[in-house]
């Protein structure tokens, strides 16, 4: 779902972008915890805007080189959220996602004046390169988006979801997340080395609508 260009720049431009995109959602999960007065990623150092206290070195890597990977997730005390706010629990999960919409609205404004300011010049040198920081800037954020609310473990997704799932059907909806990384490598990776490709094509399209519309580009 993420560029596969492994040239020198590309890959130094994923790794900032990469490296932002991680902290800033990791950090707005630990901000809501802490509004809701969980003190654990407060005690554990995670407010903050350090990546090394939110990246995972093999999660980051896989992202980086296959567009599957994680980061370091931030601990929380649902019981203590849950009584400031029945709800706290599934706002927290969306702040991550909802943060990699936000930078990627932020980037798309940045990408436009960029294209602006360097009209006239061919978009080369210090602007052509701008221009190709933000746009990949956009799309990783868009993509961590959509990605990240999959409704399966361990993804923002499933406790998002979870949320509005009737306790009747609970017991079945926690046999299914049970089983959600498994579940994530078939739809990641064995699908695709098996040339079927309708769910990471399905994923691929809603960034797609979303980025033309950040971009004001006709659908």
């Amino acid at each position: 779902m993420l560029m596969n260009s492994f040239n020198l720049p590309a890959l130094l431009s994923r790794l900032v972008i990469l490296m932002i995109a991680f902290t800033v959602h990791e950090l707005s999960h630990a901000l809501l915890a802490d509004h809701y007065g969980d003190p654990l990623p407060r005690q554990e150092g995670r407010i903050t805007l350090n990546p090394l206290k939110h990246l995972d070195p093999f999660g980051s890597l896989m992202l980086l080189l296959t567009g599957f990977g994680w980061a370091k997730p931030v601990n929380i005390s649902p019981g203590i959220i849950q009584r400031k706010n029945k709800s706290g629990l599934m706002w927290i999960a969306f702040a991550g996602p909802a943060s990699n919409l936000a930078l990627a609205g932020i980037g798309a404004l940045i990408y436009k004046w960029v294209i602006k300011a360097g009209a006239g010049t061919m978009l080369g040198g210090v602007w052509g390169y701008l221009s190709y920081f933000f746009l990949h800037f956009v799309i990783i954020n868009i993509s961590l988006f959509v990605f990240n609310l999959i409704p399966l473990a361990p993804l923002d997704g499933e406790k998002v979801v979870e949320h509005f799932i009737p306790y009747s059907a609970r017991p079945t909806w926690d046999r299914i997340q049970a089983h959600g990384m498994q579940i994530l490598m078939v739809l990641f990776m064995l699908l695709p080395y098996m040339r079927i490709h309708f769910f990471t094509n399905g994923l691929f399209q809603i960034v797609r609508i979303i980025f033309n519309l950040m971009m004001g580009r006709s659908l």
